[in-house]
């Protein structure tokens, strides 16, 4: 499901012309910026319109209250995150170097979190909880699945008790982090704190899953078709897990 399909069926009136979704577009960024600077309580649909350059009653033509704009807020972080764990979860980044492997994880979550959106929500996540609609702690439960998954690869004679817990530890660790730069208004400690989780998750890491525990197996894979990198999963077949080429647009099975 796009972003798009998935806010949408959180409008009170699907916008039919360009114009209208760059309308909701702006109501949704106008309100990460009013719920960040005020929180959710004290802001108000006036408040979102006015700061949108919207008037209010084109605001109430796609949202009833506040409630249902935080609501498509959540919705277009989800998909969001999903989009991320996609992109991130190829052959490619896992058999990089640890750093690198963890740069390029810390690099796109950082990335993720510039956006108000994104920001306002995972903070308001931990400041006013009750609000939520779509998000719970089952959006951290994939995300240690997710990190988990990763970690296989790397060594695969960690049992799956290991690695799960190695992921539980990287996710809430780095959230707590996180959650602590998005909070602090100084630029440059935000930065620093984002090294922070960098260079923690790296020595965390290392004796599990370090370079010299990469497997023979995780020698970076190739499309046999046109010998590119670029390669995502898609699924198995008969027990064996199948990629799809980014560039050639081929199907194959690992061996």
């Amino acid at each position: 499901m796009t972003e798009n399909s998935h806010l949408s069926s959180n409008l009170r009136r699907q916008p039919k012309q360009q114009r209208g979704k760059e309308r909701v577009e702006k109501i949704l960024d106008a309100a990460a910026v009013v719920f960040d600077q005020m929180g959710y309580e004290a802001a108000t649909t006036h408040l979102i319109a006015a700061k949108a350059g919207t008037a209010i009653g084109s605001l109430y033509q796609f949202f009833p209250d506040k409630a249902a704009i935080f609501h498509a807020m959540e919705l277009r972080h989800i998909e969001r995150v999903q989009v991320l764990w996609a992109q991130l979860n190829t052959p490619e980044i896992i058999a990089l170097p640890l750093r690198q492997m963890v740069h390029r994880l810390v690099t796109a979550v950082a990335k993720l979190f510039e956006h108000p959106v994104s920001r306002v929500v995972f903070v308001q996540f931990y400041m006013k909880r009750e609000v939520f609609q779509s998000i719970d702690d089952s959006m951290t439960q994939e995300a240690i699945d997710f990190t988990s998954s990763l970690l296989q690869p790397r060594n695969p004679n960690l049992s799956e008790a290991q690695r799960n817990l190695l992921a539980e530890v990287c996710v809430h660790s780095s959230n707590a982090l996180i959650l602590s730069a998005l909070r602090n208004p100084d630029q440059q400690h935000r930065q620093q704190l984002v090294q922070q989780i960098e260079d923690l998750l790296v020595s965390y890491l290392e004796p599990y899953v370090g370079d010299s525990r990469l497997s023979h197996v995780m020698k970076v894979m190739k499309c046999p078709h046109c010998r590119s990198q670029q390669l995502s999963k898609n699924g198995y077949r008969r027990g064996k897990q199948c990629y799809l080429c980014k560039e050639c647009g081929k199907q194959f099975v690992a061996n």
